[in-house]
């Protein structure tokens, strides 16, 4: 088939909103779950371990810990019946795949270092980067004690 047919037929298929998330970070994911006639939306909230794939192809692998077993569930990003993908906090990696935390018992399974927002600082003149702070009011002299008056000597 000629590629350009395929990539016509691709772009209808992706997502409309763009899903904003990395590896690492604690999600809710929003999936549709059909049940005879009736279709409910049910969440599976837990920590991002990998994301492999391009374009329409691609899928996250999310872990959680339920009744103290692990289970991890692939979703592609692109499907109908992921509804959303809910960011609960951004998490500090360093790796492309966390397969590690699937030794780790308790919390040390879950715990990924939260990510730190950064300070940009503006270059320039530290004039224009910060008002100059008013000055002080000068303190005011204290007022001097009463003169005594002489006494004359005796």
């Amino acid at each position: 088939m000629n590629q350009a047919i395929l990539d016509k037929i691709e772009s209808e298929q992706f997502r409309k909103t763009p899903v904003d998330f990395a590896v690492g970070d604690s999600v809710k994911v929003h999936t549709k779950v059909v049940e005879g006639e009736k279709e409910r939306i049910q969440i599976f909230s837990g920590v991002v371990i990998g994301r492999r794939g391009r374009g329409l192809n691609s899928t996250f692998t999310v872990r959680r810990i339920s009744y103290g077993e692990g289970v991890e569930r692939v979703f592609p990003v692109h499907s109908p019946r992921v509804e959303q993908v809910e960011v609960e906090r951004k998490g500090a990696v360093r790796r492309a795949k966390l397969t590690y935390l699937r030794k780790r018992l308790g919390k040390g399974a879950t715990l990924v270092k939260e990510k730190e927002s950064r300070v940009v600082k503006t270059k320039g003149p530290k004039a224009a980067a910060a008002p100059a702070p008013a000055p002080a009011p000068a303190p005011t002299p204290a007022p001097a004690p009463a003169a005594q008056a002489e006494k004359p000597a005796a």
